[in-house]
């Protein structure tokens, strides 16, 4: 079982149903240490005052903010204290909307909120309120303070429990007016082609069928390290040339994704039609990643090493 990283109560108007936090994702990214490349030894990183050139302490260390003009504000731990966020160890629920409603951008990060003690009335309370939300199909918004910082959170019920996401505050988003837009509307008939492409590669959404590609290829660089074999990196792929005629592109792209070339486009587990399974005849049209992950996904020995030419032998043999 993980580790509670919070607990408390989620309060909703006179009801205290006992929680505890539990982070819903996990790392699982592969984390490195520094070392000297001359002897292998850690590095280790220490604060130094630029003033005195040495070594200071954590206690020793304060805080300042950047103004315009190169000025700048020192503050003190009493002045953060004064201004922290009051802790308390209670989710107060201020409302319940339509899930709908939320706009994804403002989600932040997933956790799970189990029910806390060994009696009775906690967890019929816990479950009252699973019950009670589901049949009411509502996200519940709230704030709570986890160890010094304030967070907007949404509650809601996943797989018969409660979950909690936090939330980024409505300033916190970027308004959409800065950033550019294309420009000038489409063509009816690119349009057309477009849709008719979205509509090629759409498929039903399995989490399953997205797995971190990256991770999986260094996970065997490591392996293969660790047999003592030797890596050599793949010769650099050019980039693709734009192609000038947008319509041929849209074409080409949706005959591809329809299987008109003899190829039946594969549902779910990859964005773009260039990366659809293809025929072995076919195998040098793919990049060197995607002649990788078939070549990962076959065992392949030595791949990590091959050239795209030699990725391509391979599968075909």
């Amino acid at each position: 079982m993980a580790r509670a990283l919070w607990t408390g109560s989620l309060s909703f108007g006179l009801v205290n149903v006992p929680v505890a936090l539990f982070s819903a994702a996990r790392d699982l990214d592969l984390h490195f240490n520094q070392l000297h490349e001359k002897d292998a030894a850690r590095i280790e990183t220490r604060r130094f005052c630029s003033e005195e050139d040495r070594e200071i302490a954590l206690e020793e260390i304060g805080h300042a903010y950047d103004l315009d003009g190169g000025k700048t504000v020192v503050v003190t731990d009493e002045d953060l204290e004064a201004v922290a966020p009051r802790k308390t160890r209670t989710i107060d629920i201020e409302a319940f909307v339509d899930l709908d409603e939320i706009d994804p951008v403002f989600f932040d990060h997933p956790y799970w909120l189990a029910p806390t003690g060994e009696s009775e009335g906690p967890r019929r309370a816990y479950q009252l309120l699973v019950e009670a939300m589901g049949r009411s199909e509502r996200v519940a918004l709230g704030r709570f303070v986890m160890r010094t910082k304030e967070y907007l959170v949404a509650v809601q019920v996943r797989d018969e429990r409660l979950s909690l996401t936090t939330m980024l505050f409505g300033d916190e988003i970027r308004p959409a007016k800065d950033i550019e837009t294309g420009g000038t509307k489409p063509a009816a008939k690119a349009l057309d082609r477009a849709v008719q492409l979205i509509e090629a590669l759409s498929a039903d959404w399995d989490p399953g069928d997205w797995k971190d590609c990256y991770r999986a290829r260094l996970e065997d660089i490591i392996d293969r390290k660790r047999k003592g074999k030797r890596i050599s990196a793949p010769k650099p792929q050019k980039e693709p040339s734009p192609v000038p005629d947008l319509m041929a592109a849209l074409e080409r792209s949706l005959a591809e994704a329809q299987g008109k070339s003899g190829r039946k486009a594969k549902s779910g587990t990859q964005a773009t039609a260039g990366s659809r399974p293809k025929k072995k005849s076919d195998l040098t049209d793919l990049s060197r990643e995607e002649l990788y992950e078939r070549a990962q996904e076959q065992d392949l020995p030595g791949r990590s090493s091959m050239t795209k030419d030699d990725l391509v032998k391979a599968l075909q043999d």
